[in-house]
């Protein structure tokens, strides 16, 4: 193998987020590098960067195939089809192992299992965080809509399902919202996203105690 770990995994995850949704899509990938990266050079222990960015990249390749039925699990799949494409590629067995567990690692599902690596505590970190702030709420909110936009609407109902004529949630989206990102954020691995969590989570908190007054889901007019 010639080429560095990250950028080949880079070249090979791009047409796996062809059909993505903007929630799990190539920039979602990026971005969770670019933070991965950022916790990284913030941590005491020893981190193989390589090893993390390639896992960064290729996280979410199983997403499109899980979203339209495909497959069943975008984190086995995706962990078994990185070792096949980085091991054709010449990248060493022990390499594409410490990708492969990152990749099972990284989801808060409780079918996956507990990160073992700082690599993998900090991919799993580093994937929540994009949960969180203001693009993290962002994209949250596509979350929200690919999962309750109604058929033949353009855009999805976030602050009242009295506009669809489809059932009504058992709670207002805004909730949804706040307890997804408390779900991630409470569940972070290392010291520095736990310090990144933080400040993210107090910015949430204001925006959403602010969408609730003037959605009037708090009693306000």
């Amino acid at each position: 193998m010639t080429q560095e770990l990250g950028p080949l995994a880079r070249e090979l995850s791009v047409s796996y987020y062809e059909d993505a949704l903007p929630a799990h899509d190539q920039f979602h990938a990026r971005r969770v590098r670019d933070v991965a990266l950022r916790l990284a050079r913030e941590c005491d222990a020893a981190v193989d960067e390589d090893v993390l960015a390639a896992a960064a990249w290729l996280h979410d390749i199983g997403r499109p195939r899980e979203r339209v039925g495909d497959i069943d699990d975008h984190d086995a799949w995706g962990a078994t089809r990185a070792v096949e494409l980085l091991e054709a590629e010449g990248v060493a067995p022990e390499h594409a192992a410490a990708v492969e567990h990152c990749i099972r690692a990284h989801s808060i599902r409780s079918s996956s299992p507990t990160p073992e690596t700082i690599e993998a505590e900090l991919l799993f970190d580093a994937d929540k965080l994009d949960a969180a702030g203001a693009r993290g709420l962002v994209r949250l909110a596509c979350i929200v809509g690919e999962r309750s936009g109604r058929a033949g609407e353009r855009y999805a109902v976030i602050d009242d399902p009295s506009a669809s004529d489809a059932p009504a949630p058992d709670r207002p989206d805004i909730t949804l919202l706040r307890e997804w990102a408390a779900e991630r954020l409470d569940r972070l691995h290392t010291q520095p996203a736990r310090r990144l969590g933080e400040s993210r989570r107090q910015f949430m908190d204001q925006f959403l105690d602010r969408f609730e007054r003037e959605a009037g889901l708090d009693g306000e007019a």
